[in-house]
């Protein structure tokens, strides 16, 4: 089967599949060896003496990145994706999620089971304490099902506990849910979710960015949170421990420009500890409902509250158009014309930091001015004359 037809991966996938499978070489590497060299596929070529003029590596990382590279075998890798229903995705694929384009060490690769829609965009991530309590059960359970209900996508981790219970209000309400692990998609953990996982992909989809055998290990944990955070408009912490993956999953949203939210807790439980923190350092919103949220999601959440998602008239003049949109808004509509425009061209020119830039593109596309096209481009809808 040629690489153009093969159903689990893309060829570009397949030669970003290589670099993940290689030694030494993880995602800030990766995009140094991508800024080098141009694409995945060119620097497959390049030798030792080529791969050390790579910032960060000398003779002796270069001689074990290309022994690695020129021997790793991807075939039974996509032999066993196929197998498990598992499809292989790359940055240079258009389901790659947009939010992971623009943090600091995207993943090479994502594996997922199921599918990713481009309403994912607007996600919200529910993390907190596998032995939650009661409360913690039911909150988690009750913010996911109120954000589903607006079409708002829930992102967990799949975990006991909050996790569960976020993915399981989801999925309840009809909307669609992520999970992201931290262990290959060859087999589920917690194994007691197997179930709840084959209800995920049939309303949204299992993710991981590790190779599919790879186990549940403990120092798999931070780096998969740093994807709950970049797939997510906001993090909503239920409950947590001071030393929790949750707050780690808080902190990285933070470093993203990401919303962060909080549900305070009982004083005497421990696991309150983590959120009741947050509030008090002011390193979290307190919110008591799903309009909370909403409300810290400018015009992407009032569209949502509104149900006014793309039903703007698109044939307003342009002083009409200009006067219902915020200055972020703004920028970016004189940052776009009647063709495409990459996202990074739309950046550089309105100015704005690469999360404001995505999450207006988002209220746009809400609000019917703007359409994403393939290949991470977008185009302005016919909203009269631009000036």
């Amino acid at each position: 089967m040629s690489a153009e037809a093969n159903p689990v991966a893309s060829s570009a996938a397949i030669e970003h599949l290589r670099w993940a499978l290689t030694a030494q070489v993880g995602p800030i590497l990766f995009g140094r060896i991508i800024e080098r060299f141009g694409s995945a596929q060119q620097a497959l070529g390049v030798g030792v003496h080529q791969l050390e003029s790579v910032e960060g590596v000398g003779s002796a990382t270069a001689e074990t990145i290309v022994r690695s590279r020129d021997s790793v075998e991807i075939a039974p890798e996509i032999e066993r994706a196929e197998q498990l229903g598992v499809r292989i995705i790359c940055r240079d694929d258009d389901e790659y999620p947009p939010g992971l384009r623009h943090i600091p060490d995207p993943p090479i690769c994502l594996y997922l089971r199921g599918r990713l829609e481009a309403e994912d965009a607007v996600a919200v991530a529910i993390v907190g304490a596998r032995r939650c309590s009661l409360y913690g059960r039911e909150q988690a359970h009750r913010f996911a099902y109120q954000l589903a209900t607006r079409g708002v996508t829930i992102i967990s981790g799949l975990a006991r506990g909050v996790d569960s219970e976020g993915h399981k209000g989801a999925i309840a309400a009809g909307g669609r849910t992520l999970a992201v692990l931290g262990n290959g998609l060859a087999d589920i953990y917690p194994p007691e979710n197997r179930e709840l996982a084959e209800r995920i992909c049939r309303q949204g989809a299992v993710i991981s960015e590790l190779p599919l055998r790879i186990e549940p290990r403990a120092e798999n944990f931070l780096p998969r949170n740093r994807l709950i955070a970049g797939m997510s408009l906001g993090v909503l912490v239920v409950e947590a421990a001071w030393r929790s993956g949750s707050l780690s999953t808080a902190a990285r949203a933070s470093e993203y420009n990401r919303e962060v939210f909080a549900i305070p807790g009982r004083l005497d439980n421990a696991q309150s500890n983590g959120p009741n923190a947050l509030i008090r350092d002011q390193h979290a919103k307190l919110v008591m409902n799903a309009d909370d949220i909403l409300d810290e999601l400018g015009e992407v959440g009032k569209a949502l509250q509104s149900g006014t998602a793309a039903k703007t008239d698109n044939a307003q003049e342009e002083p009409q158009l200009r006067a219902v949109l915020n200055e972020d808004e703004r920028r970016i509509i004189d940052s776009l014309d009647h063709e495409e425009t990459a996202f990074e061209t739309i950046a550089e020119s309105s100015g704005l930091p690469t999360a404001k830039v995505a999450a207006t593109l988002i209220a746009l596309q809400l609000k019917g001015l703007v359409r994403q096209l393939p290949g991470n481009v977008f185009i302005r809808l016919n909203t009269g004359r631009k000036k």
